[in-house]
């Protein structure tokens, strides 16, 4: 289990950053700030914000700036993210997160708080091998879009509360315990054989995605496959895979066959039809705790 950072409390600072695309929401942006605010809490907008470079929310140089900034900073307590998009990987290039290896402690006071998905996918893995846990769940730009139960499920988690179990379409392959290593597919494909590829022995993979056709899930699960790193995978959770309909007129399997027949065989259990990922429910989920799944009630549960 990775190093959750401390409780946050109504009156702690936290600070906005776009390490990843060029933010063009500026009014989800906004709601999700106040969505911040409105539970207490001080939230600084880090002025680079509205920096744009081509579809990225500015140079490399000046992001990564943003991002070390919000690190360092020993007031703030957490780390928000604008939104996704692509860009995050290209800060991790010779990145270091300053991190003392003295009894698991940081250069400042305590671990702070991480909370991103999509993209941020980048950075939730490279703060899981440092040793810290992070939180797969709403950018702000999306946050306002959540229901009710999925923006108190954040704000139990990072305020110190357990989490409720999460619900969907178990497969067959029995009951597995292990660590919960969420991400976007097609950031994680792009991650394997890196310096940011997690061991993944032992671990409960948590994989989403938008936008990518049937075929296209098909190749990054069978690179998964090819490379291995699905042998010492003990589950996998699926969430939405939203907008991942075949081309028009071109024939093709649906991406539910797809995800079936790719993942099907590796003897493991898997959940699907979870609660988060784009454009539905994003349900929270920490990255690096340890969890159990189960595939014959269709159960992600928190231990």
């Amino acid at each position: 289990m990775k190093i959750i950072p401390p409780p946050l409390q109504p009156g702690d600072l936290l600070q906005v950053i776009a390490p990843s695309g060029a933010v063009r929401e500026f009014e989800a942006l906004q709601q999700g700030v106040e969505i911040w605010r409105s539970h207490g809490y001080r939230i600084e907008v880090l002025p680079e914000i509205d920096d744009t470079w081509g579809y990225l929310a500015g140079k490399d140089e000046n992001r990564r700036y943003q991002l070390a900034k919000a690190w360092k900073d020993p007031e703030s307590r957490g780390i928000l993210c604008a939104r996704g998009g692509f860009g995050t990987t290209r800060l991790l290039e010779n990145w270091t997160w300053e991190v003392g290896k003295d009894q698991g402690t940081t250069s400042f006071p305590h671990p702070k708080w991480l909370i991103g998905f999509s993209d941020i996918t980048a950075l939730l893995w490279s703060l899981y091998i440092e040793g810290f846990s992070s939180v797969h769940g709403p950018v702000l730009t999306t946050l306002g879009k959540e229901p009710d139960w999925s923006i108190q499920r954040l704000f139990d988690w990072v305020e110190g509360r357990a989490l409720e179990p999460l619900k969907g379409c178990g497969w067959s392959g029995g009951v597995a315990t292990g660590i919960l290593l969420p991400a976007n597919l097609t950031v994680a494909t792009h991650l394997l054989c890196t310096p940011i590829q997690p061991n993944l022995e032992g671990v409960i993979l948590a994989f989403e995605d938008v936008t990518e056709t049937p075929y296209r899930i098909d190749r990054m699960l069978t690179q998964w496959r090819m490379s291995g790193a699905f042998s010492k995978v003990r589950g996998i959770a699926l969430g939405s895979f939203s907008r991942c309909e075949p081309l028009p007129n071109v024939p093709s399997f649906s991406v539910e066959e797809v995800l079936r027949d790719r993942l099907s065989d590796l003897g493991i259990p898997i959940v699907s039809d979870l609660p988060f990922g784009h454009e539905t429910s994003n349900g929270i989920l920490p990255v690096g705790v340890p969890v159990q799944l189960d595939a014959e009630n269709g159960i992600l549960s928190f231990t």
